[in-house]
């Protein structure tokens, strides 16, 4: 795991090219016809093919947009038919979240929607509660303690930035205009099989699969114009 100063100093050192990039790729390469899908932080083992594949790391992560998704999403309005993150946003600063799917709303076609996988806040609350210890992993750090363990979940040595459940996922997206907003099984569940097919969801396949999944999976679509 890379540390918080190695980080930060990545992102001070390329915080000026990642923006030009992102601006140039908007206005000369973004896609502007045909089904247009998009995958936000493949980092270096989700590279979706057929997708375009979108991240701020240009050392190890596999993409074909090098952009950081702190910014401004590098392209134009109304122009993208799906957006997908698997295990991104809650590496996001829990103020920015708000902007960050505003600028999906911007960018997405009129009945455009998104797929969202985070790490499933309901489902460690509910298990810390029952004492499940055999539900929370022992990664990163080998805790004995089921407490110990909700914080390695939850927090994951301070990469996560946020708490994210459910309704407050259903808060962020509805606050910004998106409608129709659905919990889906990761690996098995859909709304838009047209846009996700199985090589999608075979990603997010979780061992073993259980009742409570560690991922909470949202989708929800922009509104089409009235």
């Amino acid at each position: 795991m890379i540390s918080h100063n190695t980080r930060a100093l990545y992102y001070i050192i390329f915080n000026i090219p990642m923006k030009l990039n992102g601006v140039l790729y908007r206005v000369f390469r973004a896609p502007r016809k045909g089904v247009v899908r998009v995958h936000l932080g493949p980092g270096r083992r989700k590279y979706i093919n057929k997708w375009i594949n979108v991240d701020a790391n240009i050392l190890t992560a596999k993409c074909e947009v090098w952009a950081d998704l702190r910014n401004k999403l590098p392209f134009p309005d109304q122009s993208v038919d799906i957006f997908y993150s698997h295990h991104m946003i809650e590496h996001l600063p829990d103020y920015l979240l708000s902007f960050h799917f505003r600028e999906m709303f911007r960018c997405l076609k009129p009945s455009g929607c998104i797929r969202i996988a985070v790490p499933n806040g309901d489902a460690a609350i509910q298990k810390f509660i029952e004492g499940d210890i055999e539900w929370f992993g022992d990664w990163p750090d080998n805790h004995r303690s089921i407490g110990g363990r909700l914080v390695n979940f939850l927090l994951c040595r301070n990469e996560h930035m946020t708490i994210l459940t459910f309704s407050y996922l259903q808060e962020l997206v509805e606050n910004v205009g998106f409608v129709c907003v659905m919990k889906c099984r990761p690996h098995f569940e859909t709304n838009f099989p047209d846009l996700i097919d199985q090589h999608v969801l075979d990603t997010e396949i979780e061992k073993p699969c259980r009742e409570f999944p560690n991922t909470l999976v949202i989708e929800c679509k922009k509104p089409q114009l009235k």
